[in-house]
């Protein structure tokens, strides 16, 4: 169970303050696993994305939200409580010229309701959206929405609070279903 948080907005159980206050342990990011499986998953012709948008991904997301052009879950890695991948969900690797205008800024439309969303369901100082990935890993075009928690110090903001290499945080399957549900409940 993730720590309690005082009483307000968004859900019991989950607190998102400070990096290291009242969060969920930080476990080391299998990196070398995570690269392998990747690199497996891309010379089989296949993409983590479309695994999940068709659940054949091994490892069952949590879907916070799904229409017929995007899908949006929770990183299965989280350096931050709430952080979610929101991706068209056709195989698209380059926005800037894989997608129309209307595509794209349909697309940025659920990135800023999901960030709403997530700004309800977790305390935010700031909402960090994103679009990371590369041709040698996750190619599949998608925008991260990370909720930076009031009160983490300037040193541990920005990229920082994004990067694996600090630590993910490990949550239990049960809040991650939970805290999915309600983000889903905010949009």
């Amino acid at each position: 169970m993730l720590p309690t948080r005082p009483a307000g907005p968004g859900i019991a159980g989950i607190h998102n303050v400070g990096m290291d206050n009242l969060q969920p342990a930080r476990a080391a990011f299998p990196t070398e696993d995570y690269a392998r499986t990747v690199q497996r998953i891309r010379q089989e012709g296949q993409c983590f994305i479309c695994r999940v948008v068709d659940r054949t991904h091994r490892y069952d997301h949590h879907i916070v939200y799904e229409d017929a052009d995007t899908i949006v879950f929770l990183n299965r890695y989280p350096t931050l409580i709430g952080y979610c991948l929101v991706s068209p969900r056709k195989h698209v690797e380059n926005w800037a010229l894989d997608l129309s205008e209307a595509e794209f800024l349909a697309l940025q439309s659920v990135v800023h309701r999901v960030a709403r969303a997530v700004a309800a369901a977790v305390p935010a100082e700031r909402i960090y959206s994103l679009s990371l990935g590369s041709q040698q890993a996750n190619a599949h075009v998608h925008w991260h929405v990370a909720p930076l928690p009031p009160g983490v110090p300037y040193d541990q903001q920005e990229f920082s609070a994004l990067l694996k290499d600090n630590g993910i945080l490990d949550i239990p399957e049960a809040d991650q279903a939970e805290l999915a549900r309600t983000i889903r409940g905010h949009l």
